[in-house]
């Protein structure tokens, strides 16, 4: 069974940042394969990882439609039609492989596009023992169970009063859809000061994250997305790396095999 990360947070917090640092951290630690999952439609999950996705799921269905409604399909169901361009669209890369959502094309399909991804994801999740997936803004694709049984849900906000604010509604919003997941954390990102922010602490034990990770403001890695590199080239010094690859020593100390474990143990700033 896959272990499943999901993303969340509001826009421009940095969750598409934290999703590949995250896939990026797996891989190094032997965590391979990893299924990243770009479910967020503004798609760019992909350039952060060096990769490019030629087709995504929203474009794939339209295809499909197309294909089927000329008559060219040569027997083949538009399901089956579905199933075969989602195996084309998947891209692969040594450690990992990348599947977008993208933006639906043409009116009305954007559930349609959902549930397409939804079933391709508890298709070839047998195949991936990690699976990290970016939400897009808020809790929707986690609410239309386009993810279920997510292991480590984590929100993502920036420092200000307004970002912790942030994460109490979408903490309230995740409980009022019924999301499940089976540890929670909060994630804090691009810190400018030492510390912890006002209001965060206070939030933890309000609504029992099991783990509050604070990312410092880094000119290193503002510097790699400044210039669409890829962060998987982002150095194993680098302070956010460092603080990520901590991390997930403590995530994973309750299950995962030693082997897997980083030899970096305990490494903070």
């Amino acid at each position: 069974m896959s272990y499943t990360i999901a993303i969340t947070g509001k826009g421009g917090v940095g969750k598409t940042t934290v999703a590949a640092l995250l896939v990026s951290r797996l891989i190094a630690r032997g965590c391979t394969p990893v299924l990243a999952v770009d479910a967020d439609p503004n798609s760019c999950l992909d350039a952060a990882l060096g990769v490019k996705a030629a087709a995504t799921i929203g474009g794939i269905r339209e295809q499909a439609r197309q294909i089927a409604g000329k008559g060219m399909a040569g027997g083949a169901s538009t399901q089956q039609l579905l199933e075969m361009k989602i195996a084309e669209s998947l891209v692969e890369a040594d450690d990992f492989d990348l599947i977008a959502m993208g933006r639906p094309e043409g009116p009305g399909c954007y559930c349609y596009a959902n549930n397409v991804l939804k079933q391709a994801i508890q298709t070839m999740a047998a195949n991936y023992p990690w699976l990290v997936i970016d939400n897009e803004a808020g809790l929707e694709n986690v609410s239309r169970r386009v993810v279920t049984n997510v292991d480590l849900m984590l929100i993502v906000a920036d420092p200000s009063k307004r970002g912790v604010e942030t994460l109490r509604r979408l903490y309230d919003l995740a409980g009022e859809m019924g999301v499940k997941f089976k540890k929670l954390g909060i994630v804090i990102n691009r810190m400018r000061h030492a510390g912890v922010p006002e209001g965060i602490e206070e939030l933890q034990r309000d609504i029992k994250a099991d783990y509050l990770l604070l990312l410092p403001d880094d000119q290193e890695l503002a510097d790699y997305n400044e210039t669409g590199a890829s962060l998987k080239l982002l150095p194993d010094q680098n302070q956010v790396v460092r603080r990520l690859d901590a991390f997930l020593d403590l995530a994973f100390a309750s299950f995962a095999p030693s082997r897997l474990l980083s030899s970096a143990a305990g490494n903070t700033d």
